[in-house]
């Protein structure tokens, strides 16, 4: 079993889809991530902006298990970190499956709450055609599952590395499941 690590981070100080690969990020507690597009207490994603600038800023980082990546190879999808918009990659945790409010330590001192799912969009066509679909599937019920990662807030602040190591803290029971934020 691997243990669970950041394999990659990314950021972009502008609006661009896909972030740039770094060897350290600095995450600000109730902020996000310095010199990131997205850092701040309210939301910085355009279409939220639009309909309320004052909504509090749920997706300050995005998170992606690179597993994800070994899938859409799979399905003839070649990606790579960063290329799906994501701050953090991590490999050896379901971040999936985890439920809201779970904290990720990460490194020294940096710690992000799991705010929700991120919702699959369009951009993600750009990469190549059909890769939205590809990130979307169906649970048994017919319920749909969303695969593009997850979105949190910086509770502590510090500096994050490659090949940082990631504990798990689960929030009190009853778990509350992951939906689009």
């Amino acid at each position: 079993m691997i243990k669970p690590r950041v394999i990659s981070l990314n950021k972009s100080n502008t609006h661009t889809f896909q972030k740039f690969n770094c060897e350290q990020i600095t995450l600000i507690e109730g902020l996000g991530i310095v010199g990131d597009a997205h850092s701040g207490k309210t939301v910085k994603h355009r279409s939220r902006v639009a309909a309320d600038p004052t909504q509090p800023n749920l997706r300050q980082v995005h998170l992606i298990h690179s597993e994800l990546f070994d899938e859409l190879a799979e399905k003839d999808f070649l990606v790579t970190p960063g290329a799906m918009g994501e701050n953090i990659t991590t490999q050896g945790i379901d971040l999936l499956s985890l439920p809201k409010n779970t904290v990720l330590k990460i490194g020294a001192s940096a710690a992000i709450q799991i705010t929700g799912l991120r919702n699959p969009c369009s951009q993600l066509d750009s990469i190549k055609t059909g890769l939205k679909y590809a990130v979307l599937d169906k649970d048994e019920e017919g319920n749909l599952i969303r695969k593009a990662g997850i979105m949190g807030i910086v509770l502590l602040g510090g500096d994050v590395f490659v090949g940082d190591k990631i504990l798990i803290q689960l929030p009190n029971p009853p778990y509350e499941k992951l939906e689009k934020v």
